[in-house]
């Protein structure tokens, strides 16, 4: 059976969210925040008002950055696992 769902509200781009999340609270918030932080951001530098846009931007700015980290969590396994064999090699 899962953990218990916790309720947390949170603000995004002005706009209150009561999320339903297994994850601790102050994950939740953290994470909102960021989604927040981003819209913000996007809404500054382009002066776009459309709160659909700018989501769908900061979507794709946040979804961008998170390939990459994956990409790059990939390529420090790929070498831990190369420099373990060397190790190996070398006792």
């Amino acid at each position: 059976m899962g953990e218990t769902l916790n309720t947390v509200q949170v603000e995004i781009f002005g706009q209150v969210y009561a999320i339903k999340a297994e994850a601790d609270p102050a994950q939740v918030e953290e994470v909102a925040s960021r989604v927040d932080s981003e819209m913000r951001a996007l809404s500054r530098s382009i002066g776009v008002v459309d709160s659909l846009r700018i989501a769908v931007l900061a979507a794709l700015n946040i979804a961008d950055e998170c390939v990459r980290l994956r990409a790059e969590v990939r390529r420090l396994e790929e070498r831990a696992t190369a420099l373990s064999g060397e190790i190996e090699d070398i006792l």
